[in-house]
């Protein structure tokens, strides 16, 4: 798996801790709220392994707005 595609839908998650070979201080992953429904419904083996993407973490359907849940500011 690799850990900067989302595990529901295989688009870019836009974790900036994926893009960077280093630890990072902010990403918009850090303080975004995940559906539980959503993280509940992932199969075992795609958990913990690689970031949402700000439209699968919010729960919200295909062809929706792909923006950050959350701001890093």
């Amino acid at each position: 798996m690799n850990a900067a595609t989302c595990p529901l839908c295989g688009q870019r998650n836009q974790c900036a801790q994926a893009d960077s070979p280093t630890p990072v201080q902010q990403c918009w992953c850090f303080a975004a709220p995940i559906e539980r429904r959503v993280l509940e419904g992932l199969p075992e083996a795609l958990r913990n392994r690689a970031c949402l993407c700000p439209r699968c973490a919010q729960g919200l359907p295909p062809g929706t707005a792909d923006e950050p849940a959350a701001s890093a500011d």
